[in-house]
């Protein structure tokens, strides 16, 4: 058995690809997934499965999504190992509060590779980049925002290639993925 979660991209934003969290866990228990949990709405899933293919268990999910809720949702797979050596790597003083904006970009598996850093423009005075195993994290001060060079990354090819959530998110996510 080995702990996963399914980042969905694009859920639950603006009134746009509206998807219930206790249907999307339904779903997934129907693939046979245990000790399913879903956190906040942005969908993020946690789930327990013996199958070991990730390409496999992303298609389905997302075939099941489709089934279910006629939306074509992209999904990110990353394992608890993956989760943990995120939250291990990204300093702690790199948080997302008032003052500062922390972001975990997830890359689907084109862009999984340090060298997707060479392909985000970022104004080095402000922004902070560092890769781990398939994600980006960027750090910056909120008072910065306007100096930096995220709000060019929107509608970018690896914009359109990943799934974000702040560093919060992702350091629950972990907490929740020990106790699963």
């Amino acid at each position: 058995m080995k702990t996963y979660v399914a980042l969905l991209r694009g859920i639950n934003v603006g009134g746009n690809n509206k998807i219930e969290m206790p249907k999307l866990k339904k779903c997934f228990e129907s693939l046979y997934c245990t000790n399913v949990i879903t956190y906040i709405n942005s969908g993020n899933v946690i789930f327990d499965t013996k199958k070991q293919d990730i390409a496999e268990i992303t298609s389905e999910i997302e075939k099941i999504i489709k089934k279910t809720f006629g939306l074509n949702i992209r999904v990110v797979l990353r394992d608890q190992n993956n989760i943990e050596k995120i939250c291990s790597k990204v300093p702690k003083t790199w948080v997302n509060d008032q003052d500062h904006k922390t972001d975990v970009l997830f890359l689907w598996e084109k862009f999984a590779n340090s060298k997707t850093l060479k392909l985000i423009e970022i104004n080095p005075k402000v922004d902070s980049l560092m890769y781990v195993d398939g994600a980006i994290i960027w750090h910056l001060k909120k008072t910065d925002y306007s100096k930096s060079k995220m709000n060019n990354f929107i509608g970018s090819e690896v914009y359109k290639n990943m799934t974000a959530r702040n560093i919060n998110t992702v350091r629950k996510l972990a907490l929740l993925m020990l106790k699963n």
